[in-house]
């Protein structure tokens, strides 16, 4: 929006290349262009002031009545053309066409200099044949798509470039020119700015996953009476409220969907269920699942309070030791490798356990090693990677639990 001689100091340029880039792309000598690279950026500050001190100035400049005085061409400004601007602080469009998705925001008004407001809608990506950009501002009563110089410096490791005809923007990482501008009328039009489309797509998702608009909870007049009972119920089920409608409780109730209620979403939401594996070893000892269960709150007669169990994959057969501390493991596993290979012959080629100490200890592992056994470990937080041991304990101690409860037996046993 800022006029052309305020932008930046172009040098001259001859007029047979106006309107075309150099074939062979290479850096112009300094006393000719104007250079912004994302190191050469003002502080945001210094920024600030000195374009508070251009609008003291020119307090019309981005004025929204102003905005129709800007140069035209004979056909007038089209929405499909975006002006290479370093004044504002973000890409802005009024064309919601162009997006190729959008975040709703809450209507958060965007003021010029001479306090008009401009809704923002919300913000987006925009990929044309010609275009890529992610985190554009969709404001519709703005006259003009506006491309932020300092955005496109952030956004990746690029170098933009201008001199008195036309301006480049090339990625310094592949020295690959990927971005043209021509002058015209004052402005700078962007003709092309290819960024990695999957790069954009990356970035716009990722914004879109971590940006919550807070505005979305709040209720509002245009907030439906079955809504508004939802959330003085503390955000009651959609089926509780529809039978307290039913019941004429809550009077002349419509009812309606709110399964795009946020906060219910983000406050009720829990992780997919794993799927239930199916595979079975073919061969016996091909792979054995452990786990430590304990402390007991009651140790038995004999002193323990822990138990380690080996389940085999083939049969799932289940051997359970007793311990009275967890240091005890190395020593039981090693007389449990010991009767694998004396009485079936066989040695165990995988073992799948959890991130347990004794599981991840320099001498098991060491051991596991000398026997050419695989060591396989769950996910931090994720037992269901171990969910073969998991429900055998869940089975051990239910069954137990069971016995002792029917049998009356005290609670020392």
């Amino acid at each position: 929006m800022r006029q052309q001689n305020q932008t930046w100091k172009s040098g001259s340029q001859s007029q047979s290349n106006a309107h075309q880039p150099p074939q062979g792309y290479k850096r112009p000598h300094h006393n000719t262009v104007a250079i912004a690279s994302p190191g050469s950026i003002t502080d945001p500050s210094t920024l600030a002031e000195q374009f508070q001190k251009f609008l003291s100035l020119q307090p019309q400049a981005m004025s929204a009545s102003s905005i129709s005085q800007l140069p035209h061409s004979s056909s007038g400004m089209s929405h499909s053309k975006w002006v290479l601007d370093s004044g504002a602080f973000y890409h802005m469009s009024p064309d919601s066409s162009s997006f190729t998705f959008v975040s709703p925001l809450s209507s958060i008004p965007v003021m010029t200099a001479d306090g008009t407001p401009m809704p923002l809608v919300g913000v987006g990506s925009v990929v044309t044949p010609h275009l890529s950009l992610s985190n554009v501002y969709l404001i519709p009563q703005l006259k003009l798509n506006l491309v932020f110089v300092g955005q496109i410096c952030d956004s990746g490791d690029y170098l933009v470039m201008f001199s008195g005809s036309f301006c480049c923007v090339q990625d310094l990482q592949s020295q690959k020119l990927i971005g043209t501008c021509r002058r015209e009328n004052g402005l700078y039009i962007l003709d092309e700015l290819k960024v990695l489309v999957a790069a954009v797509a990356a970035v716009a998702a990722a914004a879109a996953a971590t940006t919550v608009d807070l505005f979305s909870f709040c209720l509002s007049l245009s907030s439906s009476s079955f809504y508004l009972w939802h959330s003085r119920l503390d955000h009651i089920s959609s089926s509780r409220l529809r039978f307290l409608a039913s019941t004429g409780a809550l009077g002349n109730l419509k009812t309606c969907d709110i399964l795009n209620c946020s906060g219910c979403k983000l406050a009720k939401f829990s992780a997919l269920p794993f799927n239930r594996s199916i595979s079975v070893s073919s061969s016996p000892f091909d792979l054995i699942y452990s786990d430590i269960w304990g402390p007991s709150p009651v140790a038995i007669k004999g002193g323990s309070r822990y138990y380690v169990s080996f389940i085999h994959d083939h049969t799932r057969y289940c051997w359970v030791y007793l311990m009275k501390h967890r240091p005890e493991f190395f020593e039981i596993y090693a007389a449990f490798r010991a009767l694998i290979k004396t009485q079936h012959s066989a040695v165990i080629k995988c073992f799948r356990c959890d991130l347990g100490g004794e599981y991840t200890s320099n001498k098991f592992c060491q051991m596991l090693a000398l026997d050419g056994t695989i060591h396989q470990t769950s996910c931090t937080d994720t037992p269901e990677q171990n969910g073969v041991a998991e429900r055998k304990y869940r089975h051990i101690v239910e069954t137990a639990r069971s016995l002792l409860l029917s049998a009356f037996v005290p609670s020392e046993f």
